[in-house]
Protein backbone atom coordinates (compact mmCIF):
# COMPACT_ATOMS: atom_id res chain seq x y z
CA UNK A 1 0.00 0.00 0.00
CA UNK A 2 1.33 3.39 -0.95
CA UNK A 3 2.46 5.45 2.02
CA UNK A 4 0.49 8.63 2.57
CA UNK A 5 2.56 11.82 2.56
CA UNK A 6 3.11 13.32 5.97
CA UNK A 7 1.56 16.70 6.44
CA UNK A 8 4.05 19.29 7.58
CA UNK A 9 3.61 22.76 8.93
CA UNK A 10 2.69 24.45 12.14
CA UNK A 11 0.43 21.74 13.46
CA UNK A 12 1.30 18.82 11.18
CA UNK A 13 3.55 15.83 11.60
CA UNK A 14 7.07 15.26 10.39
CA UNK A 15 10.34 16.58 11.76
CA UNK A 16 10.08 19.42 14.26
CA UNK A 17 10.06 22.80 12.61
CA UNK A 18 11.47 26.08 13.85
CA UNK A 19 10.55 27.20 17.37
CA UNK A 20 7.79 29.51 16.19
CA UNK A 21 6.01 26.57 14.54
CA UNK A 22 5.91 24.62 17.81
CA UNK A 23 4.73 27.24 20.24
CA UNK A 24 1.46 26.61 22.08
CA UNK A 25 -1.52 28.38 20.69
CA UNK A 26 -4.23 30.25 22.51
CA UNK A 27 -7.92 29.81 21.69
CA UNK A 28 -8.49 30.25 17.94
CA UNK A 29 -4.77 30.78 17.47
CA UNK A 30 -4.84 33.98 19.50
CA UNK A 31 -1.84 35.83 20.89
CA UNK A 32 -2.00 34.17 24.30
CA UNK A 33 -0.30 31.12 22.91
CA UNK A 34 2.56 33.16 21.50
CA UNK A 35 3.18 35.04 24.71
CA UNK A 36 2.67 31.86 26.74
CA UNK A 37 5.56 30.17 24.92
CA UNK A 38 7.82 33.10 25.59
CA UNK A 39 6.79 34.30 29.00
CA UNK A 40 4.69 31.59 30.62
CA UNK A 41 5.07 28.15 32.06
CA UNK A 42 2.21 26.83 29.95
CA UNK A 43 -1.35 28.05 29.60
CA UNK A 44 -4.01 27.08 32.07
CA UNK A 45 -7.52 26.20 31.03
CA UNK A 46 -10.89 27.56 32.10
CA UNK A 47 -13.82 25.19 32.14
CA UNK A 48 -16.36 25.47 29.36
CA UNK A 49 -19.28 25.49 31.81
CA UNK A 50 -18.15 28.63 33.59
CA UNK A 51 -17.33 26.76 36.79
CA UNK A 52 -13.79 28.12 36.96
CA UNK A 53 -10.21 27.30 36.16
CA UNK A 54 -9.03 23.85 35.19
CA UNK A 55 -5.47 22.65 34.68
CA UNK A 56 -4.29 20.14 32.15
CA UNK A 57 -6.76 20.39 29.31
CA UNK A 58 -10.06 21.68 28.07
CA UNK A 59 -10.93 24.89 26.29
CA UNK A 60 -11.07 28.33 27.86
CA UNK A 61 -14.51 29.52 28.83
CA UNK A 62 -16.39 31.34 26.08
CA UNK A 63 -18.40 33.26 28.67
CA UNK A 64 -17.07 36.67 29.59
CA UNK A 65 -16.98 37.59 33.30
CA UNK A 66 -19.47 40.45 32.92
CA UNK A 67 -20.84 40.80 36.49
CA UNK A 68 -17.53 41.01 38.34
CA UNK A 69 -15.97 43.24 35.70
CA UNK A 70 -18.92 45.64 35.68
CA UNK A 71 -18.84 45.87 39.45
CA UNK A 72 -15.11 46.57 39.37
CA UNK A 73 -15.56 49.28 36.69
CA UNK A 74 -18.17 51.09 38.80
CA UNK A 75 -15.97 50.87 41.88
CA UNK A 76 -12.93 52.22 40.02
CA UNK A 77 -14.87 55.17 38.53
CA UNK A 78 -16.61 56.13 41.76
CA UNK A 79 -13.55 55.54 43.91
CA UNK A 80 -11.28 57.60 41.65
CA UNK A 81 -13.83 60.44 41.66
CA UNK A 82 -13.75 60.61 45.45
CA UNK A 83 -9.97 60.17 45.55
CA UNK A 84 -9.48 62.95 42.98
CA UNK A 85 -11.43 65.39 45.16
CA UNK A 86 -8.74 65.09 47.82
CA UNK A 87 -5.90 65.58 45.29
CA UNK A 88 -7.15 68.87 43.83
CA UNK A 89 -4.16 71.00 42.87
CA UNK A 90 -1.69 68.12 43.06
CA UNK A 91 -3.09 66.14 40.11
CA UNK A 92 -5.16 67.02 37.06
CA UNK A 93 -8.94 66.81 37.42
CA UNK A 94 -10.77 63.90 35.84
CA UNK A 95 -11.96 64.53 32.30
CA UNK A 96 -13.36 62.40 29.50
CA UNK A 97 -9.93 61.02 28.59
CA UNK A 98 -9.23 60.05 32.19
CA UNK A 99 -12.53 58.19 32.43
CA UNK A 100 -11.84 56.40 29.16
CA UNK A 101 -8.49 55.26 30.54
CA UNK A 102 -10.18 54.14 33.75
CA UNK A 103 -12.68 52.12 31.70
CA UNK A 104 -9.99 50.64 29.44
CA UNK A 105 -8.74 48.45 32.27
CA UNK A 106 -12.12 46.78 33.03
CA UNK A 107 -12.81 46.34 29.32
CA UNK A 108 -9.52 44.47 28.95
CA UNK A 109 -10.34 42.45 32.05
CA UNK A 110 -13.31 40.98 30.21
CA UNK A 111 -10.77 38.90 28.26
CA UNK A 112 -8.64 37.85 31.22
CA UNK A 113 -9.80 34.24 30.87
CA UNK A 114 -9.48 33.91 27.10
CA UNK A 115 -6.34 36.03 26.68
CA UNK A 116 -4.74 36.57 30.10
CA UNK A 117 -1.41 37.80 28.72
CA UNK A 118 -2.99 40.44 26.48
CA UNK A 119 -5.19 41.47 29.39
CA UNK A 120 -2.38 41.95 31.90
CA UNK A 121 -0.14 43.86 29.48
CA UNK A 122 -3.04 46.00 28.25
CA UNK A 123 -4.24 46.87 31.76
CA UNK A 124 -0.68 47.72 32.84
CA UNK A 125 -0.19 49.93 29.77
CA UNK A 126 -3.48 51.81 30.33
CA UNK A 127 -2.57 52.37 34.01
CA UNK A 128 0.88 53.67 33.06
CA UNK A 129 -0.61 56.10 30.52
CA UNK A 130 -3.10 57.24 33.16
CA UNK A 131 -0.33 58.02 35.64
CA UNK A 132 1.83 59.69 32.98
CA UNK A 133 -1.08 61.99 32.08
CA UNK A 134 -1.09 63.34 35.65
CA UNK A 135 -4.53 62.14 36.67
CA UNK A 136 -5.35 61.40 40.34
CA UNK A 137 -4.22 58.25 42.09
CA UNK A 138 -7.01 55.87 42.99
CA UNK A 139 -8.31 52.30 42.82
CA UNK A 140 -7.02 51.81 39.28
CA UNK A 141 -4.46 49.59 41.00
CA UNK A 142 -7.25 47.06 41.51
CA UNK A 143 -7.56 46.41 37.77
CA UNK A 144 -3.82 45.76 37.59
CA UNK A 145 -4.07 43.38 40.55
CA UNK A 146 -6.99 41.43 39.05
CA UNK A 147 -5.25 41.12 35.66
CA UNK A 148 -2.01 39.98 37.32
CA UNK A 149 -3.81 37.40 39.44
CA UNK A 150 -5.73 36.02 36.43
CA UNK A 151 -2.55 35.70 34.35
CA UNK A 152 -0.57 33.95 37.09
CA UNK A 153 -3.24 31.42 38.03
CA UNK A 154 -3.72 30.70 34.31
CA UNK A 155 -0.08 29.65 34.10
CA UNK A 156 1.43 32.80 32.56
CA UNK A 157 3.42 33.80 35.61
CA UNK A 158 6.43 35.19 33.72
CA UNK A 159 4.23 37.35 31.53
CA UNK A 160 2.47 38.71 34.63
CA UNK A 161 5.78 39.43 36.38
CA UNK A 162 7.07 41.20 33.28
CA UNK A 163 3.92 43.30 32.89
CA UNK A 164 3.70 44.44 36.51
CA UNK A 165 7.47 44.90 36.70
CA UNK A 166 7.47 47.16 33.65
CA UNK A 167 4.55 49.09 35.15
CA UNK A 168 6.49 49.66 38.35
CA UNK A 169 9.65 50.65 36.47
CA UNK A 170 7.66 53.08 34.30
CA UNK A 171 6.07 54.59 37.40
CA UNK A 172 9.53 55.10 38.93
CA UNK A 173 10.74 56.89 35.80
CA UNK A 174 7.66 59.10 35.71
CA UNK A 175 7.70 59.93 39.42
CA UNK A 176 11.46 60.62 39.68
CA UNK A 177 12.63 61.84 36.27
CA UNK A 178 9.99 62.39 33.60
CA UNK A 179 7.68 64.38 35.90
CA UNK A 180 9.54 67.59 34.79
CA UNK A 181 8.07 67.27 31.30
CA UNK A 182 4.73 65.69 32.15
CA UNK A 183 1.55 67.19 33.63
CA UNK A 184 0.67 68.56 36.07
CA UNK A 185 2.92 71.62 35.95
CA UNK A 186 5.29 72.28 38.84
CA UNK A 187 5.04 68.64 39.98
CA UNK A 188 7.55 67.35 42.52
CA UNK A 189 9.41 64.04 42.66
CA UNK A 190 7.65 61.35 44.67
CA UNK A 191 9.31 60.05 47.87
CA UNK A 192 11.26 56.82 47.48
CA UNK A 193 9.43 55.30 50.38
CA UNK A 194 6.31 55.29 48.23
CA UNK A 195 8.08 53.23 45.59
CA UNK A 196 9.19 50.71 48.18
CA UNK A 197 5.60 50.34 49.39
CA UNK A 198 4.39 49.82 45.82
CA UNK A 199 7.15 47.27 45.15
CA UNK A 200 6.24 45.36 48.31
CA UNK A 201 2.57 45.37 47.29
CA UNK A 202 3.42 44.09 43.81
CA UNK A 203 5.65 41.35 45.18
CA UNK A 204 3.03 40.26 47.72
CA UNK A 205 0.34 40.20 45.02
CA UNK A 206 2.42 38.05 42.69
CA UNK A 207 3.50 35.73 45.48
CA UNK A 208 -0.08 35.22 46.65
CA UNK A 209 -1.18 34.55 43.08
CA UNK A 210 1.61 31.99 42.73
CA UNK A 211 0.43 30.25 45.90
CA UNK A 212 -3.10 30.04 44.49
CA UNK A 213 -1.76 28.71 41.19
CA UNK A 214 0.31 26.02 42.93
CA UNK A 215 -2.63 24.98 45.09
CA UNK A 216 -4.91 24.69 42.06
CA UNK A 217 -2.33 22.63 40.22
CA UNK A 218 -2.05 20.39 43.27
CA UNK A 219 -5.82 19.98 43.43
CA UNK A 220 -5.91 19.20 39.72
CA UNK A 221 -3.18 16.54 40.11
CA UNK A 222 -4.94 15.00 43.09
CA UNK A 223 -8.19 14.93 41.13
CA UNK A 224 -6.46 13.28 38.17
CA UNK A 225 -4.86 10.71 40.48
CA UNK A 226 -8.24 9.94 42.06
CA UNK A 227 -9.83 9.50 38.65
CA UNK A 228 -6.96 7.26 37.52
CA UNK A 229 -7.24 5.17 40.70
CA UNK A 230 -11.00 4.85 40.21
CA UNK A 231 -10.48 3.80 36.59
CA UNK A 232 -7.90 1.19 37.67
CA UNK A 233 -10.32 -0.10 40.29
CA UNK A 234 -13.10 -0.39 37.71
CA UNK A 235 -10.78 -2.14 35.26
CA UNK A 236 -9.69 -4.60 37.94
CA UNK A 237 -13.32 -5.24 38.87
CA UNK A 238 -14.26 -5.86 35.24
CA UNK A 239 -11.30 -8.22 34.89
CA UNK A 240 -12.30 -10.07 38.05
CA UNK A 241 -15.89 -10.48 36.87
CA UNK A 242 -14.76 -11.62 33.41
CA UNK A 243 -12.42 -14.15 35.01
CA UNK A 244 -15.18 -15.44 37.30
CA UNK A 245 -17.61 -15.82 34.41
CA UNK A 246 -14.97 -17.55 32.30
CA UNK A 247 -14.13 -20.05 35.04
CA UNK A 248 -17.77 -20.80 35.83
CA UNK A 249 -18.97 -21.10 32.26
CA UNK A 250 -15.91 -22.87 30.88
CA UNK A 251 -16.13 -25.71 33.39
CA UNK A 252 -19.90 -26.15 33.25
CA UNK A 253 -20.18 -25.86 29.49
CA UNK A 254 -17.34 -28.35 29.03
CA UNK A 255 -19.26 -30.85 31.16
CA UNK A 256 -22.43 -30.11 29.21
CA UNK A 257 -20.57 -30.49 25.91
CA UNK A 258 -19.16 -33.89 26.85
CA UNK A 259 -22.45 -35.19 28.24
CA UNK A 260 -24.40 -33.90 25.24
CA UNK A 261 -22.07 -35.90 22.99
CA UNK A 262 -22.56 -38.98 25.15
CA UNK A 263 -26.32 -38.53 25.10
CA UNK A 264 -26.45 -38.16 21.33
CA UNK A 265 -24.28 -41.23 20.83
CA UNK A 266 -26.34 -43.43 23.19
CA UNK A 267 -29.78 -42.02 22.50
CA UNK A 268 -30.83 -45.02 20.38
CA UNK A 269 -28.62 -47.84 21.68
CA UNK A 270 -28.76 -47.12 25.44
CA UNK A 271 -31.60 -44.73 26.38
CA UNK A 272 -30.96 -45.16 30.10
CA UNK A 273 -27.37 -43.98 29.79
CA UNK A 274 -28.54 -41.10 27.63
CA UNK A 275 -31.01 -40.18 30.40
CA UNK A 276 -28.13 -40.14 32.89
CA UNK A 277 -26.19 -37.79 30.59
CA UNK A 278 -29.17 -35.44 30.35
CA UNK A 279 -29.50 -35.47 34.14
CA UNK A 280 -25.85 -34.48 34.43
CA UNK A 281 -26.40 -31.67 31.89
CA UNK A 282 -29.33 -30.38 33.94
CA UNK A 283 -27.33 -30.41 37.20
CA UNK A 284 -24.31 -28.72 35.58
CA UNK A 285 -26.42 -26.02 33.95
CA UNK A 286 -28.26 -25.34 37.21
CA UNK A 287 -24.95 -24.99 39.04
CA UNK A 288 -23.61 -22.67 36.36
CA UNK A 289 -26.74 -20.51 36.42
CA UNK A 290 -26.50 -20.18 40.19
CA UNK A 291 -22.87 -19.04 40.09
CA UNK A 292 -23.47 -16.68 37.17
CA UNK A 293 -26.42 -15.17 39.04
CA UNK A 294 -24.19 -14.65 42.07
CA UNK A 295 -21.60 -12.81 39.96
CA UNK A 296 -24.24 -10.66 38.29
CA UNK A 297 -25.83 -9.79 41.64
CA UNK A 298 -22.62 -7.99 42.58
CA UNK A 299 -23.14 -5.76 39.53
CA UNK A 300 -26.79 -4.99 40.25
CA UNK A 301 -26.27 -4.17 43.94
CA UNK A 302 -22.77 -2.72 44.36
CA UNK A 303 -21.62 -2.61 47.96
CA UNK A 304 -24.10 -5.24 49.19
CA UNK A 305 -22.84 -8.50 50.62
CA UNK A 306 -23.18 -11.48 48.25
CA UNK A 307 -26.16 -13.71 48.98
CA UNK A 308 -24.13 -16.92 48.71
CA UNK A 309 -20.58 -17.58 49.94
CA UNK A 310 -17.82 -17.65 47.35
CA UNK A 311 -16.66 -21.17 46.50
CA UNK A 312 -13.52 -22.49 48.15
CA UNK A 313 -11.55 -25.67 48.67
CA UNK A 314 -14.34 -27.00 50.90
CA UNK A 315 -16.35 -27.47 47.68
CA UNK A 316 -13.82 -29.77 46.04
CA UNK A 317 -16.16 -32.79 46.46
CA UNK A 318 -18.77 -30.99 44.33
CA UNK A 319 -16.09 -30.30 41.73
CA UNK A 320 -15.11 -33.98 41.72
CA UNK A 321 -18.75 -34.95 41.29
CA UNK A 322 -19.16 -32.58 38.33
CA UNK A 323 -15.99 -33.95 36.74
CA UNK A 324 -17.30 -37.48 37.22
CA UNK A 325 -20.41 -36.46 35.31
CA UNK A 326 -18.10 -35.61 32.39
CA UNK A 327 -16.46 -39.06 32.63
CA UNK A 328 -13.38 -37.89 34.56
CA UNK A 329 -12.25 -39.64 37.73
CA UNK A 330 -10.49 -37.21 40.09
CA UNK A 331 -8.34 -38.21 43.05
CA UNK A 332 -7.88 -35.61 45.81
CA UNK A 333 -4.71 -35.80 47.95
CA UNK A 334 -3.78 -33.44 50.79
CA UNK A 335 -0.31 -32.82 52.19
CA UNK A 336 0.37 -31.02 55.44
CA UNK A 337 -2.02 -29.66 58.02
CA UNK A 338 -5.00 -27.80 56.49
CA UNK A 339 -5.41 -24.20 57.63
CA UNK A 340 -8.22 -21.69 57.17
CA UNK A 341 -7.46 -19.63 54.10
CA UNK A 342 -8.38 -15.99 53.40
CA UNK A 343 -11.48 -15.77 51.18
CA UNK A 344 -9.54 -14.44 48.18
CA UNK A 345 -6.94 -17.19 48.37
CA UNK A 346 -9.60 -19.86 48.91
CA UNK A 347 -11.57 -18.71 45.86
CA UNK A 348 -8.44 -18.48 43.69
CA UNK A 349 -7.36 -22.01 44.66
CA UNK A 350 -10.80 -23.39 43.83
CA UNK A 351 -10.93 -21.63 40.46
CA UNK A 352 -7.41 -22.77 39.51
CA UNK A 353 -8.30 -26.41 40.23
CA UNK A 354 -11.62 -26.00 38.41
CA UNK A 355 -9.96 -24.55 35.31
CA UNK A 356 -7.22 -27.21 35.33
CA UNK A 357 -9.82 -30.01 35.46
CA UNK A 358 -11.78 -28.28 32.71
CA UNK A 359 -8.66 -28.34 30.54
CA UNK A 360 -8.27 -32.07 31.25
CA UNK A 361 -11.83 -32.66 30.07
CA UNK A 362 -11.25 -30.60 26.94
CA UNK A 363 -7.75 -31.42 25.86
CA UNK A 364 -6.71 -34.74 27.38
CA UNK A 365 -7.49 -38.29 26.38
CA UNK A 366 -7.02 -39.42 29.98
CA UNK A 367 -10.11 -40.12 32.03
CA UNK A 368 -8.27 -39.78 35.36
CA UNK A 369 -6.72 -36.78 37.06
CA UNK A 370 -4.98 -36.18 40.34
CA UNK A 371 -5.31 -33.07 42.49
CA UNK A 372 -2.78 -32.57 45.29
CA UNK A 373 -3.29 -29.76 47.81
CA UNK A 374 -0.23 -29.05 49.93
CA UNK A 375 -0.13 -26.85 53.03
CA UNK A 376 3.27 -25.57 54.06
CA UNK A 377 4.42 -22.73 56.28
CA UNK A 378 2.98 -19.64 54.64
CA UNK A 379 2.47 -21.37 51.30
CA UNK A 380 -0.32 -23.17 49.50
CA UNK A 381 0.74 -25.52 46.70
CA UNK A 382 -1.65 -27.00 44.14
CA UNK A 383 -0.73 -29.76 41.69
CA UNK A 384 -3.17 -30.95 39.03
CA UNK A 385 -1.95 -33.67 36.68
CA UNK A 386 -3.34 -36.14 34.17
CA UNK A 387 -1.82 -39.10 32.36
CA UNK A 388 -2.54 -37.80 28.84
CA UNK A 389 -2.20 -38.00 25.94
CA UNK A 390 -3.37 -34.65 24.53
CA UNK A 391 -6.27 -34.90 22.11
CA UNK A 392 -5.84 -31.55 20.35
CA UNK A 393 -9.54 -30.74 20.71
CA UNK A 394 -10.69 -27.52 22.32
CA UNK A 395 -14.28 -28.47 23.18
CA UNK A 396 -15.34 -24.93 22.55
CA UNK A 397 -12.67 -23.38 24.75
CA UNK A 398 -11.49 -19.79 24.44
CA UNK A 399 -7.80 -20.39 25.11
CA UNK A 400 -7.79 -18.06 28.13
CA UNK A 401 -7.73 -20.70 30.85
CA UNK A 402 -4.01 -20.63 31.61
CA UNK A 403 -3.99 -16.83 31.34
CA UNK A 404 -6.78 -16.60 33.90
CA UNK A 405 -5.00 -18.97 36.26
CA UNK A 406 -1.79 -16.98 36.04
CA UNK A 407 -3.67 -13.72 36.69
CA UNK A 408 -5.34 -15.16 39.75
CA UNK A 409 -2.07 -16.44 41.17
CA UNK A 410 -0.18 -13.24 40.33
CA UNK A 411 -2.84 -11.12 42.05
CA UNK A 412 -1.99 -12.95 45.29
CA UNK A 413 1.78 -12.89 44.75
CA UNK A 414 1.94 -16.50 43.53
CA UNK A 415 3.06 -18.27 40.38
CA UNK A 416 1.74 -20.86 37.93
CA UNK A 417 3.83 -23.48 36.13
CA UNK A 418 2.07 -25.45 33.42
CA UNK A 419 3.44 -27.83 30.82
CA UNK A 420 3.61 -31.38 29.51
CA UNK A 421 5.05 -34.18 31.60
CA UNK A 422 7.73 -36.59 30.31
CA UNK A 423 5.22 -39.47 30.30
CA UNK A 424 2.86 -37.61 27.94
CA UNK A 425 0.48 -36.11 30.46
CA UNK A 426 0.07 -32.49 31.53
CA UNK A 427 0.69 -30.87 34.89
CA UNK A 428 -0.29 -27.55 36.46
CA UNK A 429 1.57 -26.41 39.59
CA UNK A 430 0.42 -23.33 41.50
CA UNK A 431 2.15 -21.82 44.52
CA UNK A 432 0.36 -19.08 46.45
CA UNK A 433 1.72 -17.33 49.56
CA UNK A 434 -0.88 -17.44 52.31
CA UNK A 435 -1.42 -16.21 55.81
CA UNK A 436 -3.66 -18.51 57.82
CA UNK A 437 -6.94 -17.00 59.03
CA UNK A 438 -7.63 -17.05 62.77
Amino acid sequence: MEEQPTRRGRNGGGPPGPPWSRRPRGPRGGPCGRFGDRFGDGPGRWSGDGSGFRFGGGRPSRRLPWPSTLLLAVFVLVGTTFAGANQHGDRLPLDIYARLLLLAGPVLLLFRRRHPVVSVFGVSASALIYFAAGYPYGPIFLTVGVATFAAIVSGYRRAAWWAVGLLWAGHVLIAHWLYRWLPPAHDQAAPWGQELVIAAFVFALCAASDVVRVRREQWAREGAERRAAEKRRQDEERLRIARELHDVLAHSISVINVQAGVGLALLDSDPEQARTALTTIKAASKEALGEVRQVLDTLRTPGDAPRAPAPGLDRLPELVEQAAGAGLTVEILRDGRPVALPPGTDLAAFRIIQEALTNVVRHSGSRTAQVRVGYASGLLELRIADAGPATGGDAGGSGNGLVGMRERAAALGGTIEAGPRPDGGFRVRATIPVRAEG
